[in-house]
């Protein structure tokens, strides 16, 4: 399982400027796609969490962030 301390050392190894949010800040959906899977539904961002295409999410150190509920 990933820890909170490998997550903030994957956001040392961005080398976009500015660096990408670690997986801790409340922006962390700002930082770059890495891996794209589209037809599965899901990206991994630069700073280790996957984002699903109902907007929920998967930190890198196994909390998840329920999606958004849908607009009505």
């Amino acid at each position: 399982m990933t820890t909170s301390h490998d997550s903030r050392q994957s956001a040392r190894h961005c080398h976009h400027q500015p660096l990408c949010p670690s997986a801790d800040a409340p922006d962390r959906d700002a930082a770059l796609i890495r891996v794209a899977h589209p037809e599965q539904g899901w990206s991994l961002l630069c700073n280790g969490v996957i984002v699903f295409e109902d907007t929920g999410e998967l930190l890198p150190d196994g909390r998840t962030i329920p999606p958004l509920p849908a607009p009505r």
